[in-house]
């Protein structure tokens, strides 16, 4: 193997963490060098990840043997040293991550980045940990890499003030400080039964678990998926959620979708190793699908009664997490694959609908630059070294050319985004949703499925239908009433992010067949994680150096 491509599995952790340190150093005055830097710190990023993602598949089975690659640090072989591993679900967190990463940090080139000299800097940290997260093979480096994320993830959320931004901000930081402790004290228990934390080593130790050690060990594995559960906001643990993103800057809670997925990622991670050596253990039961189906009735319950755009879209977030959740719930194969399609198909849409609602509040009342971003008294610009947007002598600076035709170009944007979030055809969403119904009205024949089969059906289908209802409502406000609307005057920079996203989810609609392909080989990985096992437990000691499973 190259010798660069034995250190690709790090890249992702080690591009933003220079970045963001680089980008700390550097004056706020030199914006461009530190725009040029961010801008490559992702790029970057994209690449190495779109690279794992190609290594992982079956084009290459001469590098890494059946899509899995280990990076062992500093030369200590697992399980007494911190290991890397990418496999196929990794690395497609990875792309996905990194897609929305660069949709959103252009976006907020505009004028969000503006208002905190350390804009940048968060976001990077915020992209370490994310990348982290899905990077990792033992548990208390996966706790790690959520503070990092978490931590970054609370400036950006307070980033530009304000009351709402505030007070949800507040409420976001004490829940997930609390799940935070879950976590700890979950893996102190896990780590006090089996004597290790490398995820591939644990199944080997629980399948040897003396009694005694045992239900404390269950213990410690359901507080761990309490903890999960909180950051894959799963019902009645999501109450601070949708708040929290709507009072969050546009760019931010586009990429704030992507962090529910990391709590739904480390369930199908975690729970797929535990249940491979202890089904009783395992958070992935008919427990979870039950918190699935109600996160999706409270989630379309929210949808219908927000009349906010961007509350809204909130609440689909909170809809997608439960249809996760229950397909994972279900505990079947065959259902994992469509599952991984429809969470690149709600990510992306999610994202691209976050960035639209804040350009499309601007078609209710003028907004210049700034103003939207409301300063409390105490919390103002001057203390986060920023201008003050909110004056009106400061000068409107935006980045980027005007767009003719604003009106519709955030029409047709609209229409792509309902569409794909409430699973009409012919886009991605529809695509994603179609899989899942038809696969699991396929396992309604066997009796252990046909009552929680059906449930998921009328589920979905009932919170699609309140998205049209809601979106639609929404949409005929934004653009068929004219009473106190205005022409916004968009942007390149903040339209093209938006285009970027749904242009990518179009593509997955075209290339369901192949990506269909590759998530099935994801599913029977994550099923039958013996190559995980034996690919970590077997790497060669030493700082990047793999040594392929025979």
């Amino acid at each position: 193997m190259n010798v660069w491509l034995q250190h690709l599995p790090v890249v992702p952790i080690v591009t933003p963490l220079v970045a963001g340190a680089t980008i700390l150093l550097l004056q706020s005055s030199r914006r461009i060098l530190r725009l040029s830097v961010a801008f490559a710190s992702i790029v970057v990023q994209l690449a190495s990840a779109l690279m794992l993602l190609y290594l992982t598949t079956d084009a290459v089975p001469d590098v890494w043997q059946q899509g899995i690659g280990v990076y062992s640090i500093g030369a200590w072989p697992a399980p007494f040293g911190i290991v890397l591993v990418v496999d196929r679900l990794s690395a497609l967190m990875l792309s996905l991550g990194a897609a929305v990463a660069l949709a959103s940090f252009v976006y907020s080139m505009a004028r969000w980045d503006r208002v905190s000299p350390h804009y940048h800097t968060l976001y990077q940290f915020l992209l370490m940990g994310l990348n982290g997260a899905f990077l990792t093979g033992d548990l208390f480096n996966l706790f790690v890499f959520f503070e990092v994320l978490l931590a970054s993830s609370y400036g950006l959320l307070l980033h530009g003030s304000g009351v709402s931004r505030v007070t949800t901000g507040l409420h976001y930081i004490v829940v997930n400080l609390v799940s935070a402790l879950l976590f700890l004290i979950g893996v102190a228990l896990i780590y006090g039964v089996t004597g290790t934390l490398n995820m591939a080593d644990l199944v080997g130790r629980i399948a040897v678990l003396a009694p005694a050690d045992r239900a404390l060990f269950e213990t410690g594995a359901a507080i761990l998926g309490v903890a999960f559960l909180v950051k894959a906001g799963c019902w009645p643990l999501n109450f601070w959620m949708p708040a929290a993103y709507a009072a969050a800057g546009a760019p931010v809670a586009a990429a704030f979708s992507m962090l529910t997925k990391v709590g739904i990622y480390a369930v199908i991670r975690v729970g797929t190793l535990i249940a491979s050596a202890d089904a009783e253990a395992s958070f992935i039961g008919e427990g979870l699908f039950y918190g699935g189906l109600a996160t999706i009735v409270y989630g379309t319950i929210g949808t219908l009664a927000s009349q906010r755009l961007v509350k809204l879209v909130s609440y689909c977030v909170v809809v997608s997490s439960g249809i996760l959740l229950m397909a994972l719930g279900l505990n079947a194969e065959a259902l994992i694959a469509p599952a991984l399609f429809y969470l690149l198909s709600s990510v992306l849409a999610t994202a691209a609908f976050f960035l639209l609602a804040g350009m499309t509040e601007r078609t209710r009342t003028q907004v210049t630059a700034g103003a939207d971003i409301a300063p409390l008294p105490a919390v103002t610009y001057g203390a986060f070294g920023g201008p003050d947007l909110s004056d009106p002598q400061a000068p409107d600076d935006e980045v980027g050319i005007a767009i003719p035709a604003a009106m519709a170009f955030l029409g047709m944007a609209f229409v792509c985004c309902v569409l794909i979030v409430s699973g009409l055809p012919p886009l991605s969403g529809f695509v994603a949703k179609f899989g899942l119904l038809s696969t699991a009205i396929n396992l309604a024949s066997d009796t252990r499925f046909s009552f929680a089969v059906w449930a998921m059906v009328i589920a979905i289908l009932g919170a699609g239908l309140a998205a049209v209802i809601a979106l639609t409502r929404v949409g005929m406000r934004l653009f068929w009433t004219v009473i106190g609307r205005t022409t916004p005057r968009l942007r390149l920079i903040e339209a093209g992010p938006v285009a970027f996203l749904i242009a990518l989810c179009i593509a997955l609609t075209v290339a369901a067949a192949p990506v269909t392909s590759y998530l099935d080989s994801a599913a029977r990985s994550l099923h039958s994680p013996k190559t995980y096992v034996h690919a970590v437990l077997s790497a060669q000691a030493g700082a990047g150096i793999v040594k392929e499973p025979p």
